[in-house]
């Protein structure tokens, strides 16, 4: 498997689900994707369950902590200061959710809102690196951002993160916007592109993560037919072939199958 040896700054290295029913939630990703997940029975940590493959920590399930909130997938982008990256958030006109916070030995979050409105965390390691597994089949392998004024996030991100950008068509799909690769020293680490004017309009800016399988359209019939909902049935694209599902509980997330780098 594709394992992770160390947390690397200003890349995507982890990722959680605030779920409305936390339970269901286990139960349809251990499903799906052959997780193990147990809650961690300290008090701390309020229900937080930690998904593993081959023992490894690949993503968290925990319980919403504010009832108003939709059950969502929170891409983190790893930092080597908290703290900093607050100050860079405010100065490059984003909004800082939840402030520095200090999760037991494992290390310190913070979520912030970027001027397009799309949420995303920050992790300063502490015991916790990061997934032990990306980019294998059934672990967390990209993260997606469809913005609501995508120049806006761009140069957020250049300032907060320092992530360039390589600019792309879709395939030739005239219909299709501009795709963005944020890149972090020269290798590409997420996209971004603006959101499709046919998207209503209640839908605010989001990051959505994707996970790599070995099969889309196996898996795709697999998270149906455990009762996610179709949002984009799988098609091909220049890079291998993608759906989007929706989980029980409305969490939004993608199968992605890559191709093979020449």
């Amino acid at each position: 498997m594709a394992e992770t040896k160390t947390a690397v700054a200003n890349v995507p290295i982890w990722l959680d689900l605030s779920s409305s029913d936390a339970a269901g939630a286990r139960e349809f990703y251990s499903k799906l994707f052959g997780w193990q997940v147990d809650v961690n029975p300290d008090p701390q940590y309020g229900g937080y369950a930690l998904g593993k493959l081959g023992g490894k920590d690949v993503a968290g399930i925990g319980p919403k902590q504010s009832p108003e909130g939709p059950s969502a997938w929170l891409v983190y982008v790893g930092t080597k200061n908290a703290d900093e990256t607050v100050k860079k958030t405010t100065a490059a006109g984003g909004r800082v959710i939840v402030q520095p916070m200090q999760v037991g030995p494992q290390g310190r979050m913070v979520v912030i809102q970027d001027p397009a409105g799309a949420f995303i965390g920050a992790w300063e390691p502490g015991e916790m690196k990061g997934a032990g597994i990306m980019n294998a089949p059934n672990s967390f392998s990209w993260s997606e951002l469809n913005a609501r004024g995508i120049d806006k996030s761009i140069d957020f991100y250049k300032k907060v993160f320092g992530w360039s950008v390589k600019k792309s068509d879709m395939g030739g799909q005239s219909d299709m916007p501009e795709y963005n690769e944020f890149q972090v020293n020269g290798e590409s680490i997420a996209g971004g592109m603006e959101m499709n004017s046919m998207v209503p309009a209640e839908v605010p800016s989001y990051w959505m993560p994707y996970f790599e399988v070995a099969d889309v359209d196996k898996a795709f019939k697999k998270a149906t037919d455990l009762g996610a909902t179709e949002m984009v049935a799988p098609q091909d694209f220049p890079g291998g072939r993608f759906s989007i599902v929706s989980d029980p509980q409305g969490a939004t997330f993608g199968l992605l199958k890559t191709n093979p780098r020449s």
